[in-house]
């Protein structure tokens, strides 16, 4: 990847709409900017630094080394050097040198510590919403630094003082409100699963299910909204269900926990991360389930994997026999390997497939019980419905996999010049296999991802529709049993 030369403030103007009191107060936030919100911000970042010894040493530890620079794809497709990852997070040290170190109180600017001001929050509220909180750069950092906790610390305390982002605010308020991050009611829900019965009949003359709120159901699936009303998501959930219909095992959606995203992750609210995961372990418990499992969503398995067990556990009453959580792709996987699944490849023949790893996934979760199985599962899945797949380049992929630019709460329109741009490192892996290969689609198994990319791939003059779920591969390919 060539890297940039510098355009100074090239992206100072980019920034997400403002919250109003409507998106803000629900979640426990100020309606607007506090009276004193200086002074505010900075004892709010005093307390975040306090309850968390990592941010401490992340904010501690820089040595301006370097090696993250080139690592962001916003700063490679931007060419603004505040997005390199180690100058983001130095509109945050600086302040916490001010209040929070020896030389930043008495010699300020030796160490570049500066006071909490409007300049300064306004670079803040730009910048920090152009980190899609990827993590790429902690991957080659020699300290570890991970920039996505600087990143949710920066918004936690812009919240914390009333400057939130409308996009996250407002999808927050909706969960919390009605269950889901678009706000589907209950009777919408499941009219929209009658549909897909509906339409699986038509198309294959099986009697796939897709129940709703069904108690003592074996599985309870939990997916991203979006699976359930938009091309290529709703592909993955007519799969989901074919692979449970196949495998004779009964499952069920719930309306009270009709998302797996938990976009308080996003702005580093532990209090809302946890109220929205909450509704997960109620529906659980209310349908009596044994197993719960993950769609495919890459921040809802990040938050699933790595926070469910202390945000919301113990599970003791599911089946301890299964993994808790579980991805779809762990699931189906496993039925594979038992021979449990039929497929016919050559139903994907019109494919050459590629395939996408999203960042939460691969930088921050692991499938199955083998180290990289996050890496591993999803292909052996594609490969095992499709003939023709081939990898992108290897330093694209995998741990170094580049972020699809609109990750962390900035799949939004207004930052849509920001999406393109930090999409440009994916894009040219994509172009280079397509050139290589003749890949005509590429799969992924995160919302976020494939609503991006559905919508910046045009920009480069690809095909909207190359875009795929992985289970939506698995519906094309499965032979169902109609008995």
């Amino acid at each position: 990847m060539k890297v940039p030369h510098l355009e100074p403030d090239s992206m100072v103007g980019s920034k997400p709409y403002v919250a109003k009191s409507d998106h803000n107060t629900p979640l426990g936030f100020p309606g607007e900017l506090v009276e004193g919100w200086e002074q505010k911000a900075v004892t709010k970042l005093g307390e975040l630094v306090s309850q968390s010894r990592a941010l401490q040493v992340f904010l501690d530890s820089c040595v301006k080394c370097g090696a993250c620079t080139d690592k962001c794809h916003y700063y490679l497709g931007t060419s603004d050097p505040k997005n390199m990852p180690v100058a983001r997070q130095d509109l945050l040290r600086s302040v916490y040198r001010r209040h929070f170190t020896f030389a930043g109180k008495f010699f300020p600017k030796l160490v570049g510590a500066r006071d909490m001001t409007k300049d300064v929050l306004d670079e803040w509220y730009s910048y920090f919403h152009q980190c899609s909180q990827c993590r790429r750069c902690s991957v080659y950092c020699p300290y570890g630094i991970d920039t996505a906790e600087i990143s949710m610390a920066a918004r936690e305390v812009m919240d914390s003082i009333g400057q939130g982002q409308k996009y996250v605010n407002e999808i927050l308020v909706k969960v919390h409100k009605i269950g889901n991050n678009l706000g589907l009611p209950g009777p919408a829900l499941a009219n929209t699963l009658e549909g897909l019965e509906e339409d699986v009949k038509d198309d294959t003359g099986v009697d796939v299910k897709y129940p709703l709120d069904v108690k003592g159901a074996e599985v309870l699936l939990v997916t991203p909204s979006a699976d359930f009303f938009a091309e290529p998501h709703v592909d993955g959930l007519i799969g989901y269900g074919k692979v449970f219909h196949a495998a004779g095992v009964s499952w069920t959606l719930s309306t009270h926990a009709s998302e797996a995203g938990n976009f308080g992750m996003f702005v580093g609210s532990s209090a809302n991360l946890h109220k929205v995961a909450l509704r997960i372990r109620e529906a659980a418990l209310e349908l009596g389930v044994k197993r719960i499992v993950v769609g495919e969503c890459g921040h809802a398995w990040r938050v699933a994997y790595s926070f469910w067990n202390t945000l919301i556990g113990p599970f003791d009453f599911l089946d301890p026999r299964y993994p808790v959580p579980q991805h779809i792709c762990e699931f189906t996987y496993d039925l594979i390997q038992k021979g449990a699944l039929k497929f016919d490849k050559s139903a994907n023949d019109d494919k050459v497939v590629t395939f996408h790893d999203s960042c939460n996934v691969a930088r921050a979760s692991r499938m199955g019980d083998m180290p990289g199985g996050q890496f591993v599962i999803p292909r052996e899945i594609i490969k095992a419905t499709c003939n023709h797949f081939y990898d992108m380049a290897p330093e694209t992929i995998g741990e170094g996999t580049y972020c699809c630019g609109g990750g962390g709460g900035i799949l939004t329109d207004e930052l849509l010049d920001l999406r393109i741009k930090g999409a440009m490192p994916r894009m040219q892996a994509l172009k280079d296999v397509i050139e290589e290969h003749g890949v005509t689609h590429m799969a992924a198994i995160c919302a976020i991802c494939k609503a991006q990319f559905t919508k910046i791939v045009p920009y480069y003059k690809l095909p909207m529709d190359m875009i795929q779920s992985v289970h939506g591969l698995v519906s094309k390919a499965i032979v169902l049993d109609k008995n």
